[in-house]
């Protein structure tokens, strides 16, 4: 738990983490949108600096072109055609070569949420950060490609039923993806669908709470479940037990902040509710193979090393 001391000290200095960005909307009057199409004319090469969006999905459609995205520290080359899927909060720098065309879906958490409810499935599509090639064919990126314009049309339009064509339209998309994703579809029965509820449930309260160190009985409570329940949503959902999954949330908060931030370790062990830095040090350990410090060392460095790879000339 945070003490007295440490909750003092983190009002007396400004933690630096990684920045939370809202989207711009391009029609100031549109604070009810929930989904948003932006095609990208910028000429030339494009970058922007690790960043998340805690209240959007994003799917960025890369028509051609190729260039580098950063994923919580470490650089995944894509070319063109390709789609580029970054869940809500997800850490995310993009680097662009020459003159990539591409479109921008921008998709609000609360929609994104009703749309994974048709299929649990999507969930899981949601549930990491992917680069999903449609090279393989001319026809795959064709046909995302005037997904895309479909898409804008019923947004631009004012036709009847303009939102369930919207809906539609989206969900088709979503739905191409997570088949180029070959994403396993083998368990879709009543009670699996239970456990996925559950378990997306369960991740929300996380990301609420993992920093308040928490007994699982806790969360078990606010969802109104026995921790035989969760134990075994966890397992049959998400593969893991609870503790696991909440200690993944630490790490991840962990490594994101050693990466781009500028706290010391101690400063990042207070900060995530741990009692010592000894602690927090042998925690990341077990669970990373490697002392904090020697991760920001390793990771910062691998970011500064690789190049941008060049398409031929």
């Amino acid at each position: 738990m945070i003490t007295k001391v440490q909750a003092n000290w983190t009002t007396k200095k400004k933690l630096t983490t990684v920045p939370n960005v809202r989207l711009y909307v391009d029609r100031p009057d549109a604070e009810d949108w929930f989904v948003h199409v932006g095609h990208v004319t910028d000429r030339g090469r494009w970058k922007t600096e690790p960043h998340a969006h805690p209240a959007y999905g994003q799917v960025i459609f890369v028509r051609n072109g190729h260039g580098i995205m950063n994923l919580e520290g470490y650089r995944v080359p894509f070319e063109g055609p390709c789609a580029l899927v970054l869940p809500t909060g997800c850490v995310h720098g993009l680097d662009y070569e020459l003159d990539a065309d591409r479109w921008v879906v921008t998709i609000e958490q609360a929609y994104l949420t009703q749309v994974n409810a048709k299929l649990h499935e999507f969930i899981a599509f949601w549930s990491l950060p992917r680069i999903i090639s449609l090279s393989h064919s001319a026809e795959a990126g064709m046909a995302f490609y005037n997904l895309i314009g479909r898409l804008q049309q019923e947004l631009d339009s004012e036709a009847v039923g303009q939102v369930v064509g919207i809906e539609a339209v989206l969900t088709t998309l979503l739905l191409m993806l997570l088949r180029e994703a070959r994403l396993d579809q083998s368990r879709n029965d009543g009670a699996m669908r239970n456990d996925v509820r559950l378990v997306d449930r369960f991740r929300k309260l996380i990301d609420q709470h993992y920093r308040e160190n928490l007994p699982l009985q806790d969360y078990a409570s606010m969802m109104a479940v026995s921790l035989v329940q969760l134990r075994a949503a966890c397992a049959s959902a998400a593969d893991q037990s609870p503790t696991k999954m909440i200690h993944a949330r630490i790490i991840t908060e962990a490594k994101r902040t050693l990466i781009f931030g500028d706290m010391s370790v101690e400063q990042i062990a207070f900060w995530l509710g741990f009692g010592d830095a000894a602690y927090f040090t042998r925690f990341f350990r077990r669970e990373v193979g490697q002392a904090p410090s020697q991760f920001r060392i390793a990771a910062r460095n691998q970011s500064h090393h690789k190049v941008l790879p060049h398409g031929p000339t």
